[in-house]
């Protein structure tokens, strides 16, 4: 499966990168593939090793505030590895089909 999401401490004001990048240490250091963007992160594995590594980042938000809001989304496909690359390397290609873009 592949889980997307967003923890957001509320309350310490604009600047959260700090409170971010803790959230995104543990998601490094789960040893599990991911990715991380502007606006979430994504990580790759089973329900039981996925679903232990967002709650500890949660955990890590919270040391910088006493509340969080956290969105998830996430895809659970059985048989499907590697999605993390395999799912944008599939609209790379087709993009790549279709040409170069006129905007």
């Amino acid at each position: 499966m592949i889980a997307a999401f967003s923890v957001t401490p509320l309350g310490i004001g604009e600047d959260v990168g700090e409170a971010v990048a803790a959230a995104v240490r543990v998601v490094r250091e789960s040893g599990l593939p991911n990715r991380t963007d502007a606006m979430f992160t994504s990580i790759e594995g089973e329900w039981d090793e996925v679903m232990p590594v967002i709650k500890a980042a949660i955990e890590a938000v919270k040391a910088h505030s006493n509340r969080v809001s956290t969105v998830i989304k996430i895809d659970d496909r059985a048989g499907v590895t590697d999605g993390l690359t395999a799912k944008v390397a599939s609209v790379e290609r087709h993009l790549a089909a279709d040409g170069p873009s006129d905007r």
